[in-house]
C-alpha cells in the first residue's frame, strides 16, 4: 500500500533534519558504548561535552554549503565539566524547537547492584565516590540525575543487556537512512528477573506446559526442537500463535505509518528459557517470512551467572 502524502510528507520533513542525540544517564550505565556505536553508524559522536560549548560545537561540525551538516551524538554525564541536569534539559528543549534540527535526549539506566558489579570489575572510580562507598555514590548520582529520565525520548535500561543486544537496540532506534518501515525485535525473557524496560508490547505466555519439569528437557532452551516440539504439544499453544499473529499483522502498518522506527514485542515465561523462546523463534521467524527486518534476541536463556553485559563500557 503506497504511503499517504501526509506520511510522505513527514518522511520528508525528518529526513532534512540534522540528527542529534545526547547520550547521558548513569555513570556506568554504557555511555561509551552508545558513542561508539553511534560513531559507527555514521554520526560525529563526541564525549564530556561542556555545556556552555554546545552550541559552538554544533557550529564547528556543519557542513560546507549545499552538503548535509554531519549526523551528531554528545555524551554528558555528571563527570563532565560544569555539569547541571536542569541545564541539559533547557538546552535540549531548545534545540528541539529548531527546525533544522532533530534532537533526541537518550538516557541509560541500570540497576545498582549491576552498577557496582561493573566498577568493581573495572577498577574504575566512580565519579561521586572520592569518598564514600560506591553504593552511596550511585545513589547520589541517582538522586542527582534520575529526574532526567522524564524528559528523555528514549531511556534504555542496559543492566541484564549484552553488548551486542544494546548496540542492536541503539541501531534500530537511531541508523541513519532506513526506510520508513518499523524495525522489529522479538525478545524471551524470565518473569523471575522482570518486564524489559524497553518493551512496546509484552505477552506472558506462562498458560503453556512447562517443560522445566521434564528431566530431559529441563538442561534445554527453547531453542532446541524436542524443547519446541514439547511446547507445541499444548492445545492452546496453535490458537495462541494465530490469535498473536492476527492481533500483530494488523497494527504493524499503522506503527509503519505513524513513523515508529522500532518496535520491540517481548515474550515471557517464568525461566525464560523454554517457553518464551520457543514463541519468540516462532513470531520472528513469522515476521521475517512477511519481509519485516526482525533482531531476536533471548535475555535470559543463557545459564545463570553467565559474565557478559555492557559493563566493559563505563
Amino acid at each position: 500500500m503506497p504511503d499517504s502524502p501526509t506520511t510522505s510528507l513527514q518522511a520528508a520533513s525528518q529526513d532534512a533534519r540534522r540528527p542529534f542525540v545526547v547520550v547521558t544517564g548513569m555513570s556506568g550505565a554504557g555511555r561509551v558504548t552508545a558513542l561508539h556505536a553511534l560513531d559507527d553508524m555514521g554520526y560525529v559522536a563526541v564525549d564530556n561535552v561542556p555545556l556552555p560549548l554546545l552550541g559552538d560545537l554544533m557550529r564547528s561540525t556543519v557542513g560546507s554549503p549545499g552538503e548535509m551538516a554531519a549526523p551528531l551524538a554528545f555524551g554528558i554525564d555528571t563527570r563532565t565539566y560544569g555539569f547541571d541536569p536542569h541545564d541539559l534539559v533547557r538546552r535540549l528543549q531548545e534545540l528541539r524547537a529548531r527546525p533544522d534540527i532533530a534532537a533526541r535526549l537518550l538516557y541509560l539506566d541500570c540497576d545498582s547492584d549491576t552498577l557496582q558489579r561493573r566498577y568493581t570489575e573495572s577498577r574504575r572510580p566512580h565519579p561521586m565516590a572520592p569518598d564514600r562507598p560506591l553504593l552511596d555514590a550511585v545513589a547520589e548520582e541517582r538522586r542527582r540525575v534520575g529526574w532526567v529520565r522524564d524528559s528523555a525520548d528514549m531511556v534504555i535500561d542496559t543492566s541484564a543487556l549484552s553488548p551486542h543486544q544494546f548496540k542492536q537496540l541503539l541501531a534500530g532506534h537511531f541508523a541513519l537512512g532506513r526506510d520508513l518501515a518499523t524495525r522489529l525485535s522479538v525478545m524471551s525473557f524470565s518473569y523471575r528477573r522482570g518486564l524489559p524496560r524497553e518493551a512496546d508490547l509484552v505477552f506472558d505466555v506462562r498458560f503453556l506446559k512447562n517443560p522445566h519439569y521434564v528431566p530431559t528437557l529441563k538442561p534445554l532452551t527453547g531453542r532446541d526442537s524436542a524443547v519446541a516440539a514439547y511446547v507445541a504439544s499444548d492445545p492452546g499453544y496453535r490458537p495462541f500463535i494465530e490469535a498473536l499473529k492476527g492481533l500483530l499483522g494488523p497494527l504493524l502498518p499503522r506503527f509503519d505509518a505513524e513513523g515508529k522506527s522500532y518496535l520491540t514485542i517481548a515474550i515471557g515465561c517464568t525461566g525464560g528459557r523454554h517457553r518464551s523462546v520457543t514463541v519468540a523463534e516462532e513470531i520472528a521467524g513469522w515476521l521475517r517470512g512477511l519481509g519485516r527486518s526482525v533482531t531476536l534476541s533471548h535475555r535470559d536463556a543463557a545459564v545463570a551467572g553467565e559474565a557478559g553485559g555492557v559493563g566493559a563500557s563505563i
